[in-house]
């Protein structure tokens, strides 16, 4: 995707970084974005980079080892690796690289910033991916190992020259449709003869239904709704199992994986936390305002999932146990899933 160049529209009179506030939520106390907020800094701490898109994310191996980081506003999840093995096709796109597993939207990924943030413990450098509304889409933050040179050549090839910027308002949930519209029967008809898990995403647009709504709609063999420690209960016996699973964490732009064990489960004050080596994700507990076990037919057997929803009934984030992509899924992720409470 081209990108449009940005201008400099000053917002607050001194660098945003000085307030040691993050800048997600400096920019909400100023009732801005976050890409406006660094669109409106002056100085070189912050460059706006334009150009096509695919090429931004084929540069990114370069960097090296790196902190990926994809985020709603109620989870973030955070991997250490390196970009890679990278399939760009039209607007969509994969990046399959051990640790780094990334599903790409690119239609939503408007505006990108080389960001370069003094500090007594050394520079902290990132490139920033945002959406239409100025929101981040992904942000991919240099680790000591990083290749400091490759950032430099990145930051100057994509550097824009010229001085415009405007984002547009975040559009409104389209509205569901009415279930007295939907082919209810028939939805669940082809939802029973699934064979492959990809099969559901269109199986939604081919009945216009939403994720959410879809599980109203299946009946009880399929979904059971789970109570509200069901998310700390599924990470903590994870661990102490030490079972790998799958952690799913997106926005419109982007989804991110993690997949392998998890050890280190921290609750503070209404985040509960996965700090591992190589893995975070912090996950607001009172924003999530459902819980729900989801089992999908395939060919392989049922697949079983636990999703988390917010109050506007996005999907905050999904788990998965690991396994091949052409096997029946882990018995002992099945009876984890299957323990959780209601």
């Amino acid at each position: 995707m081209s990108l449009s160049n940005v201008a400099r529209v000053h917002v607050a009179p001194e660098p945003f970084y000085a307030s040691g506030k993050r800048s997600r939520d400096l920019a909400k106390e100023l009732g801005i974005s976050e890409a406006e907020l660094l669109a409106g800094h002056y100085g070189p701490e912050v460059v706006r980079l334009a150009g096509d898109m695919s090429d931004l994310i084929r540069a990114l191996p370069e960097l090296g080892e790196v902190m990926s980081l994809t985020r709603n506003e109620a989870a973030v999840h955070e991997k250490v690796g390196t970009f890679g093995n990278i399939t760009l096709s039209g607007k969509t796109g994969l990046v399959l690289n051990d640790a780094i597993d990334l599903r790409l939207f690119l239609d939503h990924w408007c505006f990108a910033f080389a960001v370069e943030i003094p500090d007594e413990k050394g520079s902290r450098r990132s490139i920033q991916i945002f959406d239409a509304s100025g929101e981040a889409v992904i942000k991919v933050h240099l680790k000591p190992a990083s290749n400091v040179d490759a950032f430099y050549a990145i930051r100057a090839r994509f550097a824009a020259s010229a001085l415009e910027f405007s984002t547009t308002p975040k559009p409104l949930p389209r509205p569901e449709v009415s279930l007295s519209d939907i082919d209810v029967d028939g939805f669940r008809r082809a939802f029973q003869a699934m064979r492959d898990i990809h099969e559901f995403f269109p199986l939604l647009r081919r009945f216009n239904l939403s994720r959410r709504q879809s599980i109203n709609v299946l009946e009880s063999d399929f979904v059971r709704r789970l109570g509200e420690d069901a998310p700390r209960q599924l990470l903590e016996r994870a661990a102490a199992d030490a079972l790998p699973i799958m952690c799913f964490v997106g926005n419109q732009g982007c989804i991110q994986i993690h997949h392998g064990p998890v050890s280190n489960i921290k609750i503070m004050g209404p985040w509960l936390n996965i700090l591992d080596p190589g893995f975070n994700l912090h996950l607001r507990q009172d924003l999530v305002s459902g819980a729900w076990l989801v089992r999908k037919p395939t060919r392989y057997g049922i697949i079983t999932s636990v999703e988390l929803y917010a109050e506007d009934r996005s999907l905050i984030a999904q788990f998965f146990g690991v396994r091949e992509e052409q096997s029946p899924e882990d018995p002992v992720w099945r009876q984890l899933a299957d323990g959780l409470s209601t």
